[in-house]
């Protein structure tokens, strides 16, 4: 077929499968949104207000369905406001493409009108990226983009466009296969690997599963039940783990890391073998490196080799998919139980439950606590709902306390951190999975980030629930300033807004709750809410979270109070 750059864009994502992208038009993109008119029917086009929120939508859509989630920004300032979300993405291995127009390319150099090096600046934060400057290149480099996206360990790709391909003419063909020479994850265990493995396994005394983002992007939830069950082996999940196996699964210990589950945590140490499947070892879970797993023998099973031995010394490195990589090995390990050690995380569950849970998640007096409304929220949602969280204290709070029982139901910015991350992320989830329920868990400082996306949900009717925990301060930055700043409280106290007057100014509805007694009905009609609806419940000012791993501590220095 004869015909644009431009329609060639469309017709290759309609050939990937793309059924939807979140974007922001302008001049040097124009072609392709004036193509897009004709493609209506068959690639629905949300239109955000601003090009961050157009990265975190395609991140939660990825997050929530597992597809690769499409963005479109124009040249300069458009392709430069997509690279938090570009980096977010990177660091937390989702598969976005990102299609930003460029200037033409006998421009390119000049420092013409909204002109960036789009490539240079995403090098180091994509995947893959590359600039098209002939329209016949389109469809090859849009198919190995969305291959190279999604194989392997996911991750974004940027493909800049530049104006004059965009209306240059070619004759469309869409390879079905892609074939990269250079690029070939392995999928498949080397099964001497697999037989140290299960050796290990078979003869520990204390095992211990770490399970991270790896198990979910792999779809390998069935397999991780299947093995730990299998073994009675004790499993804790990362943050981008949990979700991965039920939250009330007798085996699941809780979470890792500095405001994780207290047992996760100080056992850590005790444990004599490691599984870890599809995580990184990231300081945040590992805590002063040189103190952490000195007894264990690590198997640690990813497919990203260059996560192998990166942070921590392993014993027995398996690169490959994680479903495969647990479905032989739960071949290889024997029927087993560790009812002795187990036991040891339980006792650590109540010594954490007198001294933090309860009083966290069910206060009889003074101020709302964080705690107590994620408490509330997954008891109501009896766990079902897809919560999308942002970055501050009451992540933690809802990673802790939120208690999933499917998959895919905790979507967060972890490696990156970004604050105003969830308004826009939880967009894009919701239009990846219609039928579940989709949360916003925000705090005041990141709502603010991303508020424009009120917008956007107005505009599409995303029936999008959404919950701000205002306590009037940067919460996590003040609890640091607290503990390790002699409480100098600098620039962190905020003087917020009046929240559901904006919701009403975007036909919003919502409603701010101050009392206790009036928080359940409150999350009952949010719940129930058949449209776009915004709860600020009003919280404790300077509440803290523990438990704490003190940076640079060891994960055996973990703090109750």
């Amino acid at each position: 077929m004869k015909m644009m750059g431009s329609q060639a864009v469309m017709e290759s994502l309609v050939q990937a499968g793309v059924k939807i992208v979140f974007g922001y038009p302008g001049g040097a993109i124009m072609p392709i949104y004036d193509a897009l008119y004709d493609y209506q029917d068959k690639i629905k086009h949300v239109l955000v207000r601003h090009e961050q929120g157009a990265a975190h939508a395609a991140e939660g859509y990825a997050r929530a369905c597992g597809k690769p989630g499409v963005c479109f920004a124009t040249s300069g300032p458009g392709a430069t406001n997509l690279v938090t979300g570009i980096a977010d993405a990177m660091l937390d291995s989702v598969p976005i493409v990102c299609i930003t127009g460029q200037v033409t390319s006998a421009l390119i150099g000049s420092d013409a009108f909204q002109e960036a090096d789009v490539i240079g600046v995403t090098t180091p934060i994509t995947k893959w990226n590359y600039q098209i400057i002939k329209a016949a290149e389109i469809p090859e480099v849009l198919a190995k983009a969305f291959h190279i996206a999604t194989t392997g360990r996911p991750g974004p790709v940027v493909i800049d466009i530049t104006k004059d391909a965009q209306f240059g003419r070619l004759d469309f063909f869409y390879p079905k296969k892609v074939t990269i020479a250079s690029y070939n994850p392995n999928l498949f265990p080397h099964p001497k690997q697999i037989e140290l493995a299960a050796e290990l396994l078979n003869n520990a005394k204390r095992p211990y599963v770490l399970f991270g983002h790896g198990v979910l992007i792999a779809k390998a939830e069935k397999e991780l039940r299947t093995l730990i069950e299998k073994g009675g082996l004790p499993a804790a999940a990362t943050l981008h783990g949990i979700s991965a196996l039920p939250a009330d699964h007798p085996l699941y210990v809780g979470f890792l890391g500095m405001h994780g589950n207290y047992g996760p945590n100080v056992l850590s140490n005790k444990a004599d073998v490691v599984l870890a499947v599809g995580m990184r070892f990231d300081d945040r879970v590992t805590g002063r490196l040189k103190d952490y797993l000195p007894r264990a023998k690590i198997i640690h099973i990813d497919i990203d080799p260059a996560e192998l031995n990166k942070n921590v010394k392993t014993y027995i490195p398996i690169v490959a998919d994680a479903k495969i990589a647990l479905q032989e090995l739960t071949q290889k390990i024997k029927k087993n139980h560790h009812r002795p050690w187990l036991a040891e995380f339980r006792k650590c569950d109540q010594l954490e439950m007198t001294k933090v849970i309860k009083n966290e998640s069910y206060p009889r007096a003074g101020q709302i606590k964080m705690a107590e409304v994620i408490t509330m929220l997954s008891e109501k949602t009896k766990g079902r709902a897809i919560i999308v969280v942002d970055v501050g204290q009451h992540q933690m709070v809802a990673a802790r306390y939120y208690k999933p029982v499917l998959a895919d139901s905790f979507i967060t910015s972890g490696g990156m951190g970004t604050m105003g991350f969830a308004l826009p992320a939880g967009m894009g989830a919701k239009f990846a999975a219609p039928e579940r329920e989709v949360i916003v868990v925000c705090g005041d400082g990141g709502f603010q980030m991303n508020i424009q996306e009120l917008a956007t949900i107005a505009q599409e009717q995303i029936p999008l629930k959404i919950i701000i925990l205002n306590n009037s301060y940067l919460g996590m930055v003040r609890q640091w300033q607290e503990l390790f700043f002699n409480k100098r409280y600098s620039s962190t106290r905020l003087q917020n807004p009046d929240f559901i007057q904006i919701a009403k100014g975007f036909y919003i509805k919502g409603e701010k709750v101050q009392d206790r007694s009036d928080l359940s009905l409150a999350l009952s009609r949010l719940i129930k809410a058949k449209t776009p609806y915004l709860l600020e419940i009003m919280v404790e000012k300077e509440g803290n979270v523990f438990p704490m791993v003190p940076s640079g501590a060891s994960v055996e220095e973990i703090r109750l109070e």
